[in-house]
């Protein structure tokens, strides 16, 4: 924790809706201790994130209905302007259907779920490529040893040590060696070094419609249609679906035909619920009824650093 608790400005909105805080930006942790978000036990929730004009920590909590967010570093005004979306302000949930009682049910239970709309783009799509093919636990470890080595300290009175993840020309200077010792294979730290060099063109993708975005994350080596959804549903599109994924259409699959399932599947049984498709699955993670009985056989760990 750093000596200077004075926050470099504060930001507040009264929205007309509920806003679970928690759970909306907890779309973009990595984990319960990813070094760049911090649940602290006051139930605030902290992050550390580069802006253009540098880095910023944020806290932000529900004080009566009033989200309120302290902001410091240097990066504290760009931050503040991205606050609103980031928090589901645009998350646009008109016309969504709960269609079943255990999505009803979903609904009810999680009034302020929302989507966020992350602007930082290529701040989103690294650790997802590093979840790629391995499970979230060891993705997770291998994010935290990459930031809390190339990332920087994280300003203001963080809850525990935070840190900034590295910028794009950071990401760029990573040894080789560096990612072999993190636990990340060569094709993923490909997938990130190639990223970070077009870093200011897949940040461009912001402004541009979902589907356009999607397409043309995906034209990037290493990115397919399960790495573009899950950037894309943090950018809040609200239809994204992670095809390809280990789990979901398994999960899926259970949930409403009683037997796993494969990803053509799932796009059936989700298709009513276009273009809320994304809403509705994270209603139904956030419940936690996605889950079918782990009897199969799971995703083999693999330590690449033994190689």
């Amino acid at each position: 924790m750093t000596s200077d608790a004075a926050p470099t400005l504060e930001w507040r909105w009264r929205p007309q809706e509920p806003v679970d805080v928690r759970r909306t930006l907890g779309m973009l942790g990595k984990g319960p201790y990813d070094p760049a978000h911090a649940v602290a036990p006051d139930g605030a929730v902290w992050r550390a994130s580069s802006m253009p004009s540098g880095a910023v920590t944020y806290r932000v909590t529900v004080r009566d209905g009033e989200v309120v967010a302290h902001l410091w570093g240097d990066g504290a005004a760009d931050a503040a302007d991205e606050l609103g979306p980031l928090l589901g302000r645009d998350d646009d949930w008109s016309g969504f259907e709960a269609r079943l009682p255990l999505v009803a049910e979903a609904r009810r239970r999680h009034p302020g779920l929302r989507l966020p709309t992350q602007r930082r783009i290529f701040e989103t799509l690294v650790p997802i490529v590093i979840e790629q093919r391995v499970p979230g636990v060891d993705a997770y470890a291998s994010w935290r040893r990459l930031v809390r080595r190339y990332g920087a300290p994280a300003p203001g009175p963080v809850p525990r040590p935070m840190w900034v993840p590295p910028s794009a020309e950071q990401w760029r200077a990573v040894p080789s060696w560096a990612w072999h010792r993190a636990g990340v294979d060569p094709g993923r730290a490909r997938t990130v070094v190639a990223a970070a060099q077009r870093a200011s063109a897949v940040q461009r993708l912001v402004d541009l419609p979902v589907t356009e975005a999607s397409r043309r994350l995906r034209s990037l080596d290493g990115v397919g249609a399960w790495t573009a959804a899950e950037v894309m549903v943090r950018l809040g599109d609200g239809d994204a679906v992670s095809v390809g994924d280990y789990n979901l259409a398994k999960d899926v699959g259970w949930l409403f035909d009683g037997s796993p399932g494969d990803d053509t599947r799932m796009l059936e049984l989700v298709e009513p619920w276009r273009p809320h498709r994304g809403r509705m699955l994270r209603l139904l993670l956030a419940s936690g009824v996605l889950v079918r009985p782990r009897r199969g056989p799971r995703i083999t760990r693999e330590d690449h650093r033994a190689r």
